[in-house]
């Protein structure tokens, strides 16, 4: 591997790099939210379940 191939290789690393830096919040986010989502909806079932009316 000579000396251009290494800097290309840097160079996308360094991108890669800094895609994940970027994307990694957002990726977060969502698997946050999609838990949230789950255990309101475990809540409503149980509520629902237990017969207790839904308040307007």
């Amino acid at each position: 591997m000579d000396t251009t191939q290494l800097q290309g290789l840097i160079g996308t690393l360094a991108v890669l790099g800094l895609l994940a830096l970027v994307a990694l919040p957002a990726i977060v986010g969502v698997v946050h939210d999609r838990r949230v989502d789950r255990q309101l909806r475990r809540a409503e079932e149980r509520r629902t379940s237990h017969g207790i009316a839904r308040a307007a």
